[in-house]
């Protein structure tokens, strides 16, 4: 059963909204904390996510921005919002599909079940800024190709990804590759990330790995020159 979650802050909207997609076979969630919604989203990994903009504390740009930073999570605009400003906006940060309030019922369930079919699937891959990575065959999927990565590779890739703008440290990587902390290897670590930079860089990717001494990792876009 696919599961769906619900980011509104208006109640009787979202009992409305989770009533409704309830009565049609969906498992619903209800995320009532705005301010850390894409956190709440990605850790719950829900099949779709409906969105409002409109919100208290966080704009709904930011969480879907957010949300799609990190995850391949599908996200529909539901929002008071007519302007095509706002459209275009959303769409450029990632959004799958934008109905504005009010919307007939059977338009909202045809455009969801549209979405859940296009992203069968699609459930493993992750997202960067310009590419998809699938987490169980560490297939990368970047400028209308597709690139099998070595599993080290792959397993770091993910690891970062993962973080989203957060740091990631030593051990993590380390636990990532290996399944352990018990014995970290700085030496080995370092190839396999000089490795991946030059994956990375060969693709013209538009993230790079930063390190943060003493620190950790970090994924971040690449600064034209």
């Amino acid at each position: 059963m696919k599961r769906i979650a619900v980011v509104e802050d208006e109640v009787y909207m979202r009992e409305e909204l989770c009533n409704m997609l309830q009565k049609d076979g969906y498992l619903v969630e209800a995320i009532t904390e705005f301010e850390d919604a894409a956190r709440l989203l990605a850790a719950l990994r829900p099949d779709l996510v409906i969105l409002d903009l409109n919100l208290p504390e966080i704009s709904g740009f930011q969480i879907c921005q957010e949300l799609k930073n990190k995850t391949a999570i599908p996200v529909l605009v539901l929002t008071s919002r007519d302007q095509v400003k706002d459209e275009l906006q959303a769409f450029q940060l990632g959004a799958d599909e934008y109905l504005t309030k009010p919307c007939r019922k059977d338009r909202l369930l045809a455009r969801v079940s549209n979405i859940l079919k296009r992203y069968e699937g699609r459930t493993n891959l992750i997202e960067g800024l310009d590419f998809l990575l699938d987490q169980q065959t560490y297939t990368l999927y970047i400028h209308n190709t597709s690139v099998v990565l070595p599993k080290n590779q792959g397993k770091l890739l993910v690891a970062l990804l993962a973080s989203g703008d957060a740091l990631v440290t030593t051990e993590q990587l380390c636990l990532a590759l290996w399944g352990t902390t018990e014995y970290i290897d700085e030496n080995a670590l370092q190839v396999n990330l000089t490795r991946l930079k030059k994956t990375m860089s060969g693709l013209e990717m538009k993230q790079r790995i930063v390190a943060v001494r003493g620190m950790g990792y970090r994924l971040e876009a690449e600064v034209s020159p």
